[in-house]
């Protein structure tokens, strides 16, 4: 089964913005489809954006083959980036 690591909107219509979440998915699945795990959020209504994003378990998923989006990629770079 492939797998991605992509955002997944969270927040319902009544709120003002939406907050998006980091979830691991199979590659077939919908947008808001099944997840099999949730590793981090992301809400960029805040200034500065607010995110959060657990590394390790990204890397065990990309070890296994898991593909990541462009936007959680960058995430991810900002994140290895921050812990140096």
């Amino acid at each position: 089964m492939e797998v991605k690591i992509r955002m997944q909107k969270s927040g319902g219509p009544a709120q003002k913005h939406h907050n998006w979440r980091i979830v691991v998915i199979p590659k077939q699945s919908a947008r808001d489809g099944r997840v099999l795990e949730t590793i981090g959020f992301y809400d960029p209504s805040k200034k500065p954006a607010v995110y959060k994003l657990d590394v390790a378990k990204v890397d065990k998923w990309v070890k296994t083959g898991a593909k990541m989006s462009d936007t959680v990629k960058s995430l991810y770079n900002k994140t290895k980036k921050a812990a140096k």
